[in-house]
């Protein structure tokens, strides 16, 4: 009797061990499937988690900054974990740079994978971080082709000269003897263009100015240019 006890209890005792080993596979099969599911599902998230570290010690972009990643423009108002929030800059052709009210949530992890275009640069001089937003920019005045093109270069010119020269000034007491590579064109290269075109032809400034200011020089050049047109009588016509 107590042999056929202790046969049946190390056969329930074998069947147990048996049991728990197949149940346990199961749950290691259950507990890998669940791990790969969250670790698809949240990828996206780590990404953007240590996008946020890229972002603050690479000193990618900062608060304030106005930057474009993609087809995305704005300016920086606060870097979070896993996302940025970004105040909507608009951007057409001929008149960009207006804020449009909108508010952007962007992920941290799009800067792994999309080039930033940081308009408030730093600019290395001598050892020295020196943070600045003066962009080139180019105003872009259309003229018939019977126009007199001299005249008309020559005008933008001096209007040019005249309306830009505080922003260079600026520009160049900022940044001392070492100018960046925009700087020493303004010094270097004609600041008027021509291009021509079968049926018109393209006079094309270039200036410098704070990139949040570009559509009120943009604006003044242009007006300066209309009211001397007019003034002078003489033969530029506008396209």
């Amino acid at each position: 009797m107590k042999l056929y006890v202790m046969t049946a209890l190390t056969l329930a005792a074998l069947g147990g061990i048996l049991a728990s080993v197949a149940l346990f596979r199961e749950l290691t099969i259950y507990i890998s499937v669940v791990a790969v599911g969250l670790a698809l599902a949240l990828q996206k998230y780590v990404a953007s988690f240590f996008g946020y570290f890229v972002i603050r010690y690479a000193r990618v972009f900062s608060i304030g900054d106005r930057i474009r990643i993609g087809s995305i423009k704005g300016d920086v108002r606060r870097i979070g974990l896993l996302h940025t929030i970004l105040e909507e800059v608009g951007e057409d052709e001929k008149l960009g740079g207006e804020l449009t009210g909108r508010i952007l949530h962007i992920p941290n992890l799009i800067i792994l994978d999309q080039p930033v275009l940081n308009y408030s640069k730093d600019y290395s001089v001598k050892d020295r971080l020196i943070q600045s937003d003066y962009i080139f920019d180019e105003v872009r005045i259309p003229i018939t082709s019977d126009s007199d093109v001299e005249q008309a270069k020559a005008l933008l010119e001096d209007i040019l000269k005249r309306e830009d020269q505080a922003h260079v000034e600026k520009a160049a007491a900022l940044f001392g003897d070492s100018y960046p590579n925009f700087m020493k064109e303004v010094r270097s290269d004609p600041r008027v263009l021509v291009h021509v075109e079968p049926k018109q032809i393209w006079l094309k400034g270039k200036f410098v100015t704070p990139v949040r200011g570009r559509n009120d020089l943009r604006t003044r050049i242009c007006l300066e240019f209309l009211r001397e047109v007019q003034k002078l009588d003489s033969r530029i016509k506008l396209a």
